[in-house]
Order: C-alpha cells, then sequence, then structure tokens
C-alpha cells in the first residue's frame, strides 16, 4: 500500500511539473536582460515589466478586458439563473429546446461564430462598437454559467421554500432568502468561469473588436504578428501573478471547493 501511495505521489508530481513547465518557462523568459527571447540568460532584468508602462496599449487592452469581462459575465449569470429554475423545476413544451439553444454556442466553434457577428454587425451598424462585443460575449459565455447553475438547481429540495410560501413570504423573498443561497455556489462558479472565459476570448474577439476596443488577447495577438520579443512574456507574467492572487483570495475569505466544486 505505501509503495503504491509512493508511486502514486510521484505520477502526481511529475504530472503537476509537466502542466506548470510552461508557465515556468513564461515567467522565466519575462526576466531576460535581452532584447529578443532568450534562456537561459546572462543576467535577470525588470527591463519588459517597465515596458509594460510605455507601450499604454497594453494597459488600455487591460481595462477593456477587466470591463468587458465583469459586464458580461454579470448579464451572463442574470440569464442563466432564471433559465436554470426554470428549466430544472418547471414541465413545459419546448423546455428542451430552449435548453439546447441556452447551451448551442458551446457547439459552434469560435471562429464561425467570430465571422457570423462580423457579418451581421457590418449590416446593422454595430461593427467595432463596444456593445457588439459585449453582446457577442454574453452570447458566448452564458453557457458557462446555465451549465453551473442548472447543476445547482438540479434537484433542489423545495420543502424550505414551501414553507416558506405558507408563512406568507413574498415569491421574490422565498428567491432571495432561501433559492439563491441554495444555488450560490454554482452561481458563483459559472459566474466566475464566464468571467475567465471572456476575458481570455481571443478567436471571436479578433473578428469583433476594433481599434478602439481591443481587448488584452487581442492586443497581445496583433503585437506578436509584428514583432517578436519579451514583452508579451511579462504581459503573461502579469496575468498569471494576478490570477494566482485572485485564487488566493477566493480560496481564503469563500473557499474554491465552493466555487468550482459547489459544495455547500
Amino acid at each position: 500500500m505505501r509503495r503504491l501511495g509512493f508511486v502514486a505521489l510521484c505520477f502526481h508530481a511529475l504530472f503537476v511539473a509537466f502542466i506548470l513547465a510552461p508557465l515556468l518557462m513564461v515567467i522565466a523568459v519575462s526576466f531576460t536582460d535581452k532584447g529578443y527571447l532568450s534562456l537561459p540568460t546572462d543576467g535577470l532584468s525588470l527591463r519588459w515589466f517597465y515596458a509594460i508602462w510605455d507601450n499604454p496599449d497594453f494597459i488600455d487592452a487591460f481595462w477593456v478586458s477587466v470591463w468587458l469581462a465583469l459586464v458580461s459575465a454579470t448579464i451572463a449569470v442574470i440569464i442563466a439563473v432564471p433559465a436554470s429554475l426554470a428549466i430544472a423545476r418547471k414541465k413545459f413544451p419546448g423546455r428542451e429546446v430552449i435548453a439546447a439553444f441556452l447551451l448551442s454556442p458551446l457547439m459552434i466553434p469560435h471562429l464561425v461564430l467570430g465571422v457570423a457577428f462580423l457579418q451581421f454587425y457590418s449590416k446593422i451598424g454595430l461593427g467595432g462598437s463596444f456593445y457588439g462585443l459585449l453582446a457577442a460575449h454574453v452570447i458566448l459565455i452564458t453557457p458557462y454559467a446555465l451549465r453551473l447553475a442548472l447543476a445547482s438547481a438540479t434537484g433542489l429540495p423545495r420543502e424550505a421554500e414551501d414553507a416558506a410560501l405558507t408563512l406568507g413570504a413574498s415569491r421574490f423573498t422565498v428567491f432571495r432568502r432561501i433559492t439563491l443561497p441554495l444555488i450560490l455556489p454554482g452561481v458563483a462558479g459559472g459566474w466566475l468561469l464566464s468571467f475567465i472565459t471572456s476575458f481570455d476570448e481571443l478567436t471571436m474577439s479578433v473578428f469583433v473588436a476594433s481599434p478602439a476596443t481591443q481587448t488584452l488577447p487581442v492586443r497581445m495577438y496583433h503585437h506578436i504578428t509584428q514583432t517578436i520579443d519579451p514583452l508579451i512574456a511579462s504581459v503573461s507574467t502579469v496575468l498569471i501573478v494576478l490570477t494566482f492572487g485572485v485564487m488566493l483570495i477566493l480560496d481564503r475569505f469563500y473557499g474554491l471547493d465552493k466555487i468550482f466544486v459547489g459544495k455547500g
């Protein structure tokens, strides 16, 4: 038993090292003092981190991505919560059709969605606008919020809600004080997953974004097509550190198991 445990531990250690190796390589390259991608390097330098501040396009694109992800994830959750409750707890004609329609963006390649949005927006005058980009992201990420909210709503006990209604509580009060807290882990996980998906989206955004509404992934993609230098590695390192910090904060004050696993 101990031998099998040691073998399993070694396997997991190798697996984790394999997963982390690309991230560690990117972080190592970002500290090079060369003007090109170099590893190993003769010395460590913060040159390419200072270079981020000399490129305000990256900073502007970062805030566009943050704002876009915040708004689109919130709208996706607002759509997903009532939809998940209706699909999980009600029986009505067309329920499966509605569920399939809301989840259909998961089955369509992002490249196809990008071309479709580009043609559609060019006809209605929304091409390159922030609202067009927002609508496209909401459509893309709503299935992620819906799936986790639906998982929390499925099999949700109704005894507490029925008791509250019997005692005179309004349906909104029952939803706010009983239903929503019960499905909150799935809702929070759906919002976080939607935020990450929206922030990281590139393929579709390349077709929809304009120079004024470039997201950070799109800006990084255009930079790579023009030149190859450690600036992209330094930007990636900053994002890795920020993501790790956010995960630590969430785990400290809420618990990642509640968000991603759905534990109460």
